[in-house]
């Protein structure tokens, strides 16, 4: 144990640190205003409804009408305060209240780069990223040059996890038998210059292989220096392919902004700030509690644990989606449905007839159909509406649920003999009243 914490401890260069502070800021803040610009905040939370925010988080409101604008606004004027290192740590902890708000408030456009960005929004605020090349440094007059290494480590578990996990994730038929790459890639056919190839078979089959291998390898060859910069180039490939052709926001980008972690910090500090120790008389270490290595073994035995917990919940986590969500199970199916609700009076055996369209979004319309938390939510929704109305104790029951998954035929997904009115939702079990 004392040679793990003399390890973890070991001072080196913050250069690492430093840069990744300023591309995660820049990212943070092209996130927050880019979904302004594109309708994002507008289709998700201006224009609905509801919101199908994280169960147990209902204590969470988005804000009426445009404020949420400002929300955001606010979010990418506190990243671009992080990017420079102004007043960095009250910076850092507003950008990471601001963006898990918004993450649990609503998760109908769900990324797995959503979750990966909060997890470092709370991270980085007990990180010494303003310690040197920030407005902070200059403005207090004390600059230090180094970290302990543990914190390099932090990064490159974490991407091993996120990738590892990912790898894992695809070993089922719908992935390997080429169903989903398939489906994506024949939607993408109209593309300019490469639509032709995406709609080709064997390039399809080989983003499939190759996307299993790819996950379960690079980081480990990127750890390893003889092949690090072969697998440098390959994920940068890598992601700028998904880039293009998934349009999966920040995500690929904040991927190769984490690689910095994987160089020796003496080489980022020669190509990224070569003059960096001609301003100082003596090297000045950084310190951190002796608390910080069990909390960073428990942060890690967290994220070990959520990607395996459907394998406690029964039935197929791909149909059923209990423990989808925050398991790194990055596009890995293609699905579809449909959903046909009835709403009864029992006092007066009034039926009312329900139109999705009058409630959802089109977005959360084709989410309801085969999400059946989105179902359970939805329901919650309808019974506090129609007990508004008059009709206290209305029974609800999906009269069709049929749910395409892949190429599958489709499947009935809600039994429709239970009144979802009455249903509890079961977040870390199985829920029953879902088949399989």
């Amino acid at each position: 144990m004392h040679r793990l914490q003399d390890l973890f401890f070991k001072q080196e260069d913050n250069s690492p640190l430093i840069l990744f502070r300023i591309l995660f800021g820049f990212l943070m803040a092209l996130e927050s205003f880019g979904a302004i610009a594109t309708g994002w905040v507008k289709n998700n939370f201006v224009d609905t409804q509801m919101n199908f925010h994280f169960i147990g988080f209902d204590f969470l409101q988005a804000l009426s009408g445009t404020h949420m604008y400002y929300h955001f606004l606010l979010m990418g004027c506190l990243a671009i305060m992080v990017m420079l290192g102004l007043w960095y740590r009250a910076a850092a902890t507003g950008l990471a209240l601001f963006w898990t708000c918004a993450y649990l408030l609503q998760k109908t456009s769900y990324n797995n780069h959503y979750y990966l960005a909060m997890l470092l929004c709370w991270v980085m605020i007990f990180l010494p990223a303003e310690d040197d090349y920030s407005l902070d440094a200059i403005r207090k007059k004390t600059r230090k040059t180094h970290v302990p290494q543990g914190i390099r480590w932090f990064f490159m578990l974490q991407l091993l996890i996120v990738f590892s996990f990912g790898s894992i994730a695809k070993l089922y038929p719908g992935w390997y038998h080429g169903d989903f790459i398939a489906l994506a890639f024949n939607h993408r056919k109209h593309f300019p210059i490469i639509g032709p190839l995406l709609g080709n078979h064997q390039f399809q089959m080989f983003i499939t292989y190759s996307g299993i291998l790819f996950d379960g390898l690079i980081i480990p060859m990127l750890w390893w220096k003889k092949t690090r910069k072969i697998a440098f180039i390959g994920l940068l490939a890598f992601n700028l392919f998904n880039s293009v052709v998934f349009h999966i926001g920040i995500f690929p980008y904040m991927v190769i902004g984490i690689t910095v972690f994987f160089f020796e910090p003496e080489v980022i500090q020669r190509l990224f700030f070569p003059k960096k120790y001609q301003r100082y008389a003596r090297e000045i270490p950084r310190i951190l509690p002796k608390f910080t290595l069990p909390l960073f073994v428990l942060y890690f035995l967290i994220q070990l644990g959520l990607p395996l917990r459907h394998h406690f919940i029964p039935g197929d986590v791909t149909w059923r989606e209990e423990g989808h969500r925050l398991s790194w199970r990055m596009m890995l199916r293609s699905k579809a449905g449909q959903l046909k609700l009835k709403v009864v009076d029992p006092k007066s055996a009034k039926t009312f007839p329900i139109r999705h369209s009058d409630y959802l979004s089109p977005k959360q319309a084709r989410k309801v159909t085969y999400q059946p938390d989105f179902i359970w939510q939805y329901v919650q929704f309808l019974k506090q509406d129609f007990a508004a109305k008059g009709y206290p104790d209305v029974e609800i029951y999906a009269v069709r649920s049929k749910v395409w998954l892949n190429k599958e035929a489709p499947r009935p997904l809600i039994d429709s003999t239970v009144n979802l009115a009455e249903v509890k939702w079961n977040y870390w079990g199985r829920n029953e009243w879902v088949l399989d």
